[in-house]
């Protein structure tokens, strides 16, 4: 079972962390050609993309990026130069808004989407998450990879966490957090609103 925390106080009126038993998310594969955006978990993802709105792929300096939607997933085609972000939302139940944000590589130091994990460096294995650009510290950090191995990663002191990546493969890495409190959006009240983000890159054979 997940568990739930709150952010320190700078942010604590905003968001609590929420990390429930089990929840999809988007993530992307960039090992595809296209890279690919799949929805759901990584062992299961979902049979189609029924549900999910306002999709949108964009690069480091937020420009959109072309995607094309294939029934179970996006294809991101195009001649790509640094790291991918995926963005979509979808209502839940009545009352709950869930928004979605995937990131591909871990080259870029800066952030984009409004929760996302950055690297500490290029291709490094530590990392910070950022909420609409501000560093701060997640409670825990999901690990999932493409040979089954998972991982629950805690944050240090100053928030960072670090990730070993003994084999080759795909790594995910995924957090959720919740807005604290009834929100408008798009002239639409919501009793909750969430945020799921993931980070997904591959290691190579040394």
């Amino acid at each position: 079972m997940r568990r739930t925390a709150f952010l320190p106080a700078l942010l604590a009126c905003t968001l609590l962390w929420s990390t429930p038993g089990r929840a999809d998310y988007l993530w992307i594969d960039p090992a595809t050609s296209p890279p690919r955006v799949l929805a759901g978990e990584l062992e299961q993802p979902r049979g189609s993309l029924e549900g999910l709105t306002a999709p949108r792929a964009y690069d480091l300096k937020n420009r959109a990026l072309e995607s094309s939607p294939q029934g179970k997933h996006f294809d991101l085609p195009g001649d790509h130069q640094g790291d991918l972000r995926f963005s979509a939302r979808q209502e839940l139940e009545a009352g709950v808004l869930q928004y979605f944000h995937a990131r591909s590589g871990r080259n870029e130091t800066a952030a984009v989407a409004d929760l996302e994990l950055v690297p500490a460096s290029p291709g490094a294995s530590t990392f910070r998450l950022f909420w609409k650009g501000k560093p701060v510290s997640a409670a825990q950090v999901q690990v999932w990879t493409s040979r089954g191995w998972r991982r629950v990663l805690r944050p240090a002191p100053d928030g960072s966490i670090s990730l070993d990546t003994p084999f080759p493969g795909l790594y995910l890495l995924e957090v959720s957090a919740k807005v604290n409190g009834a929100v408008e959006i798009d002239g639409k009240r919501y009793a909750e609103v969430r945020h799921t983000a993931t980070l997904s890159f591959t290691v190579g054979e040394p």
